[in-house]
């Protein structure tokens, strides 16, 4: 029985019933010597308990988007098949534009709010490159069937979750496409192809979306293997021109950090309540190694770098919970890079869905203007400057929402 499905859910509301009912019809009618009385009356209490207990944890988990399956929640699952040393640039030698057409086969995703919108996709992508084999779920904006629109190409923007996280959380929790489709149908928005790959590739540790050799090569199944699949199979725009890169918690590290190492592969990325040093996961993989620790911190690849990418940069975040991570980019970067700085308050909620679901419009509608879809979005205005004082870009007080996206929530790093 799937974790997330329905039936895992109406099966522990059951139940619940059922343990809340037994001890009013039995406690008083046991009969038996009083140590088998107790046992039972025991058994009862903790039956009642457990099945409360998994029920509010499902709850949460369905609302969050934290664990996709048993073996996410578990630990017991790898989509790691090799992991081979693929060099600086992720490669490994291979030349990309020999390799053969990727073909998918997609089905309709099941979950909650997977279906809304016009329904998003799922395929099992074996990457070619990195090794790694997961699912990749896809939305395709309302214009791409439109025969108005048959020679049009899309933009792409991959969306990343936090850890522990589910691609799913971009379509459920946040509701992503939801919020954007009639922004799209109103020219609003530009008609983005939305895209979000799994990134808990190990059981139990965070990738922190890099290329271990000889463990994961998270990199290069994000910003290779995912992108060959989507140009190949959908009518997308060409990298870098048309790429960018999303994420909330530790998918806003990622996002950060996978544009500023690959500005030939992503021209913008969207950091929300991100960090820059990767202990601010400390269960990821860059997180315990110094020397990954330091190759992985997008503020340290920005200040050292001899050759400034030309990538644009959005970075949303409470203080001491992303805000001063976007300043410290912001202080780093030099032309042609550009940070744009967003100020949540912390009256807007804490480190949860709630305070990330009013932040996608004003973050897509600033995509809208990097990828330079203005025309697309039916004229949308120029993105503004990086304000000089904070700004609360459009975010609004939410109420809290019942789980978090990391446990590193606190004493984020810049």
């Amino acid at each position: 029985m799937s974790l997330t499905g329905t039936p895992f859910l109406y099966t522990l509301i059951a139940l619940s019933v059922v343990a809340v009912g037994l001890p009013l019809l039995l406690w008083s009618r046991l009969r038996g010597p009083r140590v088998l009385r107790t046992a039972a009356r025991m058994l009862m209490l903790l039956f009642a308990q457990g099945t409360a207990v998994a029920l509010v944890f499902v709850v949460v988990n369905n609302d969050n988007n934290l664990y996709d399956d048993w073996a996410d929640l578990l630990g017991t699952g790898s989509h790691v098949e090799q992991a081979a040393d693929l060099g600086a640039d992720g490669t490994g030698g291979i030349a990309l534009e020999r390799l053969p057409r990727v073909r998918q086969t997609f089905t309709r995703a099941d979950g909650p709010g997977m279906r809304a919108a016009g329904g998003v996709r799922v395929t099992e992508l074996k990457g070619r490159v990195s090794g790694v084999t997961a699912e990749v779920y896809v939305w395709l904006p309302p214009q791409y069937d439109d025969p108005a629109y048959r020679h049009r190409r899309f933009p792409v923007v991959e969306l990343l979750p936090g850890y522990p996280g589910s691609p799913k959380s971009w379509f459920g929790a946040l509701g992503v496409h939801e919020q954007l489709l009639p922004l799209m149908r109103e020219g609003k928005v530009a008609p983005f192809i939305l895209v979000a790959p799994r990134t808990t590739l190990l059981p139990g540790v965070d990738t922190g979306c890099a290329n271990v050799p000889g463990t994961v090569n998270a990199d290069s199944w994000l910003s290779l293997d995912v992108p060959r699949m989507v140009k190949d199979n959908f009518r997308a725009e060409p990298a870098p021109r048309g790429w960018a890169v999303a994420g909330y918690s530790a998918g806003a590290h990622c996002a950060a950090k996978l544009a500023v190492a690959h500005p030939d592969r992503f021209r913008a990325a969207v950091s929300m309540s991100g960090y820059n040093d990767p202990i601010g996961e400390r269960d990821s993989l860059t997180a315990q190694n110094p020397a990954l620790r330091r190759t992985n911190n997008p503020y340290l690849m920005l200040r050292g770098a001899s050759t400034p990418p030309a990538v644009a940069l959005y970075a949303s975040g409470q203080p001491r919970d992303g805000y001063e991570a976007g300043l410290a980019l912001q202080r780093a970067a030099k032309a042609p890079t550009s940070v744009h700085v967003v100020y949540v308050p912390k009256s807007a909620g804490g480190h949860n869905m709630a305070l990330w679901r009013p932040q996608v419009v004003p973050a897509f509608r600033w995509l809208t203007t990097q990828l330079d879809q203005r025309g697309a979005a039916g004229g949308a205005t120029p993105a503004s400057p990086t304000p000089p004082a904070p700004s609360s870009d459009g975010s609004t007080h939410a109420a809290l929402a019942s789980g978090t996206a990391s446990r590193a929530a606190e004493g984020r790093r810049p």
